[in-house]
Formats: C-alpha cells, sequence, structure tokens
C-alpha cells in the first residue's frame, strides 16, 4: 500500500536502512558498549531490552556515527549514555520532535526514540500521535512499566483502574491508554509489542522495526522491580498461556495451552473460541501487511467477559510515503523551480507599512 501523498509526488517508498552508509568491519555488541556504567535499578527490564539492542544492531551492518539514539526523561531515557553512538538526551515528552528534524535534515542516520509510558503518552501525547501520523522515518521503542519509577512510584496513563500508588493512595480513577490501539488509530505504519522478558521475541521486532521505512512503534511490556513489581507477571508465568497471544504473518491465530484456543471472525468483530467448537477454516490467518484498520484494532482490544487478552509480535507492518521523503522532495522541486530571492520576498504584496 502507497500512501495518495507519495503517489501525487511520484515517491517511491524505501527500506529503513537505505540511504545509511555501511560498514564493511564486523562488528559485535561491545562495539556499541560505552564507557558509562549502567545504573537502573537490580531486575529493572530496562537490562534486558538494553542488551537486545546492543546485539542487533551489529547485524544492521551500519556506521556507528549513522546512528542516533533521542531520549526523553524518564528511567528509560537513559538508554543512550549506554550506547556508543550518538545521543541526544532531551527534555520531557519532546524526543519524536527533535528526532523528527533530524529524520528530515539527516537521511542517512538512522533514527531512534526511546521513551516511556509516562514520557510519551502524558506530557508527549500530542508528539507521539503527530509523529505517528506523519510517518517520519524514524523507530520509537515505548518502554511500559505501567507507573511513574524515575519520580519514585505515581500513576501513568497506563496504570490500571484501582491502581494505589504514591499520586492516588486511594486508586486511580483514570482510564489507561490501550496503547496499541492508539498507535493504530494515529494510522501508525509499523505496530508491534514485546515482552522485555522474550529476548528472542523483542529482538525479531526491533529486527523488522530497524528496517521498515516509516515510524516504526514498538511497545516494550518492562518490569519496574522497585515500584510496579510483577505488573506483567500473567503473561510470564503458568496463567501466561491462557492471556498471550503470539501473532506471525501468514499463520493462524492460535494460543493456550497446546493451542487450545483461537481467534475467529464473528459479524464485524474478533473473538477467542475453543478450537475443538470450530471450523479449522473459520481459525483467522494474521495478515501483518492488511490495509484493513477495523482488523488491526480489533487485536489490539480482544477480550471477553472474563479475560483480556495480549497480543506480542507485528500487528501491523504497511508502506507509505515517509513526512520526511516528501519534504525534502518538495524542497528539491522548489529549488528547480522558483528563483531564490529574498529582496523579492520582503518587498513582496505580502507586506505594508505601518506609519
Amino acid at each position: 500500500m502507497t500512501g495518495l501523498l507519495g503517489q501525487e509526488l511520484g515517491l517511491t517508498p524505501l527500506g529503513g536502512l537505505d540511504g545509511i552508509p555501511r560498514t564493511d568491519t564486523p562488528q559485535k555488541a561491545k562495539d556499541f558498549t560505552s564507557d558509562q556504567e549502567v545504573r537502573w535499578c537490580p531486575g529493572c527490564g530496562d537490562y534486558v531490552i538494553l542488551a537486545a539492542v546492543r546485539s542487533l544492531l551489529p547485524e544492521l551492518g551500519i556506521r556507528r556515527e549513522n546512528i542516533v539514539f533521542v531520549s526523553g526523561i524518564g528511567c528509560s531515557s537513559r538508554f543512550p549514555y549506554y550506547l556508543d553512538t550518538y545521543g541526544v538526551h532531551s527534555i520531557h515528552g519532546r524526543a519524536p520532535t527533535l528526532a523528527t528534524g533530524l529524520a528530515v535534515t539527516r537521511p542517512d542516520l538512522s533514527v531512534w526514540v526511546v521513551t516511556g509510558d509516562g514520557d510519551a503518552l502524558s506530557i508527549g501525547g500530542n508528539h507521539l500521535v503527530h509523529t505517528l501520523r506523519r510517518n517520519v522515518n524514524m523507530r520509537i521503542l515505548l518502554f511500559n512499566n505501567r507507573i511513574y519509577g524515575l519520580t519514585k512510584g505515581q500513576f501513568s496513563p497506563t496504570s490500571e483502574l484501582g491502581k494505589v500508588t504514591k499520586s492516588t493512595p486511594a486508586g486511580s480513577v483514570d482510564a489507561p491508554f490501550n496503547t496499541m490501539s492508539l498507535a493504530l488509530g494515529a494510522e501508525a505504519t509499523f505496530v508491534a509489542r514485546a515482552l522485555d522478558s522474550d529476548r528472542e521475541g523483542l529482538k525479531e521486532v526491533l529486527r523488522a522495526a530497524a528496517r521498515h521505512r516509516g515510524t516504526a512503534f514498538v511497545e516494550i511490556l518492562q518490569d519496574c522491580p522497585i515500584f510496579n513489581d510483577g505488573s506483567f507477571d500473567v503473561l510470564r508465568k503458568d496463567e501466561a498461556p491462557a492471556h498471550l497471544i503470539r501473532l506471525r504473518h501468514g499463520e493462524p491465530i492460535v494460543f493456550g495451552v497446546d493451542d487450545e484456543l483461537c481467534v475467529v471472525q464473528r459479524g464485524f468483530g474478533l473473538r477467542v473460541e475453543r478450537r475443538v467448537d470450530v471450523d479449522p477454516s473459520d481459525i483467522v490467518v494474521h495478515d501483518a501487511y492488511t490495509d484493513d484498520p477495523e482488523y488491526v484494532y480489533a487485536l489490539s482490544r480482544l477480550s471477553d467477559q472474563d479475560l483480556t487478552y495480549t497480543v506480542v509480535g507485528i500487528v501491523r507492518q504497511v508502506t507509505r510515503t515517509t513526512y520526511d521523503d516528501a519534504a525534502r522532495d518538495q524542497i528539491a522541486r522548489a529549488r528547480e523551480t522558483e528563483a531564490a530571492d529574498l529582496q523579492a520576498l520582503l518587498a513582496g504584496d505580502n507586506t505594508w507599512t505601518v506609519s
């Protein structure tokens, strides 16, 4: 699927790594490890994510000086210090804004944003949704631990109803964001989710995000052992098979112990049913490349009377012209067709003199 804007401008979408200088020198994870001491709380899920990113970057085969990580404010936002690439520790919620400027002006960079549920979805909510809508060529890694960790345990925009925290001693009355539904509603071209404890699944998602051209949104469910310990235990322990749905493009959506559960389409929506009760041909085969927004939105909100299901893997991966490609093309066309005359602009018909 190529966006209408791209068709009008005659642009052809490229791969996420196209135009970025490559290296012929073999790289290892240690080549992307800075000399800074990693300082997160013991047991924090951020350690696993950092290790996964460090092991992924050598696979991309691009020069370290052509990679930049931009972060906002929060525990996750210390990320750029621990990578031997370029990095920007920016201001609260505004990392996508700085990253947009880099993506537009420096097409030779692989741009990454590291943010948290508080940083991205509270003060940074406006910046996040418009970056997704514009489809700027960057990767956004949202670390979701359902709590404010850096400021010592206040509820966040993803904390569950009734959550007791230092700022909600009687329980939160805020309805939390469904982050995946939010990203899909903003027309993100790449939407995925992973668990910090599933390193292989996390790397698989990150690998695809790195190669996607456009805004790749990856939510990573991670534990805060100090202020929200065990927030995702239901997805890790014995109960996990009944709650966790792993998506793979082109494969039937089945899950549970011995794959006894499946996803089927009923009417205009999706439902979870027992496989023994349905015809095999009714089981939904996951299509990450579909341009059907209703299907992927329904996947992000699977639930029944008793359970809420969590999908992990790549939910959506489609192609649309990126904002930065379109902006650079527009500037190039203007330079070809219009003479730059600053004086004529200043003294033109759109100016007047106040006496």
